[in-house]
């Protein structure tokens, strides 16, 4: 059987200790692919890169969101308090509490966050979990439509089935494989290309389309995707018109304001070696930032031994 190549490697003292291996793949203006590596036309789960489908769907569907608030229906957030108002806000609006949520309860994904809440006495709740804002956006595309709220998570719900559709639709190809979620909605496997075929499609879109409204609100509002301290809102800020979500177990795809997309999947799921390549993807697609020294400090993450920098994480050279 033959592997996929490494993208990653982590040098420590001057010795590559460990090292990633992956697929990647990159889309040009048209959408022919122009970059891969490994094989990125096998089937994925793209994790929470699933996420702005979804809301395209629920838009579709009739939920009536904008600005950050839709972009935190299409993020992974990191359980700020800023994010958890957010939730709140969609939940009220449609005549709705955290008690409707169903996603798990979590501490929040920044970890300073997560210290701040223990310092207060509070522990994991539904509403800090970084899924919060997909489920609170979900339950209000139910009210909207007068679909149940009790089983929305049921692959056979209406909900389901429309995003289901619009994954689809989006991808240009048919769903490889259906499994459930870390915050247990149901999850749609796609090959790396039809995700990249996905997020190509969210920004090429006309203005006031579904499609258009989710990419706009997700570039608006980067930190609502994410959070204040996440790479993908520093990408989005330091490359003007890119849109980036990333998604567990070592995915990201990413799509630029004129039809360049790509997304890499990390074989072994590591977190730790996605923005590295993702930088590295960027570069070899001719995307120019705004803020060169972002993408410059990102293409690698330091190591450290005691309180000094020995190594760094970083994509194989002359990897694309």
């Amino acid at each position: 059987m033959v592997s996929t190549p490494v993208l990653v490697e982590v040098e420590r003292s001057g010795f590559v200790e460990s090292r990633h291996r992956g697929s990647a793949v990159g889309l040009a203006t048209d959408g022919t692919t122009v970059v891969h590596a490994g094989f990125p036309a096998e089937p994925i789960f793209p994790r929470s890169a699933n996420k702005p489908m979804q809301a395209v769907a629920m838009v579709r569907s009739g939920l009536d969101l904008e600005g950050e608030l839709l972009a935190i229906a299409a993020g992974s957030h990191s359980g700020e308090d800023f994010h958890v108002e957010g939730a709140e806000r969609i939940l009220a609006a449609a005549g709705l509490t955290a008690e409707a949520l169903r996603c798990p309860e979590q501490w929040p994904l920044d970890q300073e966050v997560a210290l701040d809440v223990a310092r207060r006495g509070d522990g994991r709740s539904r509403l800090r979990m970084n899924c919060s804002g997909k489920h609170a956006a979900m339950l209000a595309t139910c009210v909207a439509a007068g679909w149940s709220t009790e089983d929305y998570l049921d692959p056979s719900h209406p909900l389901q089935v429309a995003s289901r559709e619009a994954v689809e639709d989006l991808a240009g190809e048919k769903v490889a494989a259906v499994g459930v979620d870390g915050c247990g909605a149901p999850l749609f496997g796609l090959s790396a290309t039809g995700v990249a075929r996905a997020f190509r499609a969210l920004v090429l879109a006309a203005p006031g389309t579904p499609e258009r409204k989710v990419a706009d609100a997700m570039r608006a509002y980067p930190a609502w995707t994410s959070g204040t301290r996440r790479e993908e809102r520093r990408l989005m800020e330091a490359v003007p018109g890119l849109l980036v979500k990333c998604g567990a177990e070592g995915v990201d795809a990413f799509a630029f304001a004129d039809g360049r997309a790509g997304v890499i999947k990390i074989d072994d799921g590591s977190m730790r070696a996605r923005t590295p390549v993702t930088v590295a993807l960027l570069r070899a697609l001719g995307v120019e930032p705004a803020d060169p020294a972002v993408l410059d400090e990102l293409a690698t993450v330091p190591l450290y031994g005691g309180e000094a920098v020995v190594g760094e994480i970083r994509a194989v050279p002359n990897l694309f």
